[in-house]
């Protein structure tokens, strides 16, 4: 903490201890549920690639330099993802538009196919993992991890 914010007391201290661990726990189980989900899309995709994917699918072509931006990540890791995803014919890189220099990567139709079912699955298991919540919880949940989500875009560490 900053030398100018009070100390937390210790039921505040507690509460951050606790979330600390379910969040623990979390990533793990999403780490274990991201490694299936990339099996559906592809048996030899590596986990991370799915992130890539999906933005993908979301924005349409990119170059590499702004997929990298957008996950936040440097371009080599990015790199060597897409050269993957590109080997199992899932994406696709073409001359950028724009600028000849450049390219342009995008999902194959195959990728895209593949893609969606796999998410198709992911949401099925989702309904089935939550079907015993009320809406009202569901909703709640999903708005706290995005104001979660919206906290870790302002730099506190």
């Amino acid at each position: 903490m900053t030398a100018d914010r009070h100390e937390p007391d210790a039921s505040v201290d507690a509460a951050i201890q606790a979330l600390e661990q379910q969040l623990s726990m979390l990533w793990r189980r999403a780490r274990s549920n991201s490694y299936k989900v990339a099996r559906r899309v592809h048996p030899d995709m590596e986990p991370a690639a799915y992130g890539l994917l999906v933005i993908l699918q979301r924005e349409g072509s990119m170059r590499l330099t702004d997929l990298a931006a957008s996950i936040g990540v440097g371009k080599p890791s990015v790199s060597r993802q897409i050269a993957m995803l590109e080997q199992l014919g899932l994406v696709e890189k073409t001359a950028d538009p724009l600028d000849g220099r450049a390219q342009s990567i995008s999902l194959t139709e195959d990728g895209s196919r593949q893609l969606s079912t796999a998410q198709s699955a992911r949401k099925e298991a989702f309904h089935h993992l939550m079907e015993d919540w009320s809406l009202e919880d569901v909703t709640t949940l999903g708005n706290l991890i995005a104001q979660l989500n919206e906290t870790y875009t302002k730099d506190n560490w």
